[in-house]
């Protein structure tokens, strides 16, 4: 399994009508690098200031994550803190604190530039490119993105995806990308931008996976009581990659398998503050969840 991760590790402050946390272990590399762990080692990308615990670095490798890629340079870490509405689609951005990776250069070691798959996770598409300008031998790239760069770094954003070989998307985001009402003209038009395979997240309401050769849907994993929506995407696409990795090939049913991986380990997610579930998960737990849901969704 040769996989690498680019994108931010952080600190979240997060409010819900229920609890609370502050300073949790948070990021978009950070989410699916805990996720992808499940299925194999995965290599991490970012940069953190000198005010990030050692002990949380020290759990990543703990998970097999390799974070010899993890910058720490001097000043404060990546900060976020945001709150949920008793909806769970409502958020609201209290603060973001870009810190240390404001001036975020990635520098991919050699045993990253040689992985065949890769995860450009949320970030400014120029940051992507540069990660994406490193990779010598990648088989299989995709990226993530949102409506911020879609606004104000569209250009970035289109020359990136000529470049990669899926993306993913929510709902609003495909329809700001395309200029597109249906969702699916949309992801049909976004495919015309260069992707192979476009991933549709619509959170409680499932995903969709669209390309020439895979039209796949499924409905999301009931859980009983969400504790916290944040990361749930990016555990979903740790999901999805981190099997995708560990079978070693693109072909479209290996695709539509890492779609209900990657929704049981987004359901994991939601079921905790941070980490603080999907972080003590095991494969065997992933899989038994996995044929829940396969019975779930079969006739």
């Amino acid at each position: 399994m040769s996989l690498v991760v680019i994108g931010t590790l952080a600190y979240d402050s997060i409010e819900t009508p229920y609890d609370r946390r502050a300073d949790a272990l948070g990021g978009s590399a950070m989410y699916f690098s805990v996720a992808a762990s499940n299925f194999g080692p995965v290599r991490l990308v970012g940069v953190v200031g000198d005010d990030f615990k050692k002990s949380d670095l020290d759990f990543l490798a703990g998970r097999g994550i390799d974070v010899s890629g993890v910058e720490v340079a001097k000043g404060k870490s990546f900060r976020w803190s945001g709150r949920y509405e008793a909806d769970w689609n409502t958020r609201h951005t209290l603060d973001t604190q870009l810190n240390v990776f404001e001036h975020f250069d990635p520098k991919l070691p050699p045993a990253c530039r040689d992985a065949e798959f890769v995860f450009l996770a949320n970030a400014e598409p120029r940051i992507q490119m540069k990660a994406l300008d490193q990779v010598t031998k990648a088989r299989f790239v995709v990226a993530d993105t949102m409506n911020l760069w879609i606004d104000i770094k569209k250009s970035d954003l289109l020359a990136l995806l000529a470049r990669v070989d899926g993306v993913v998307l929510n709902d609003e985001e495909a329809r700001m990308l395309t200029g597109e009402k249906n969702l699916f003209r949309a992801a049909h038009k976004v495919l015309t931008y260069g992707p192979r395979y476009v991933i549709l997240k619509k959170g409680e309401h499932g995903a969709f996976l669209i390309g020439a050769d895979a039209h796949f849907s499924l409905p999301a994993y009931p859980v009983n009581a969400v504790v916290d929506p944040t990361g749930a995407g990016d555990c979903f696409a740790g999901g999805f990659m981190g099997y995708v990795a560990s079978a070693r090939n693109i072909e479209p049913r290996t695709l539509r398998r890492a779609m209900l991986y990657g929704t049981v380990t987004a359901s994991f997610c939601v079921q905790g503050f941070s980490v603080e579930d999907i972080g003590k998960r095991t494969r065997t737990d992933v899989e038994s969840r996995f044929n829940e849901l396969l019975d779930i969704t079969s006739l």
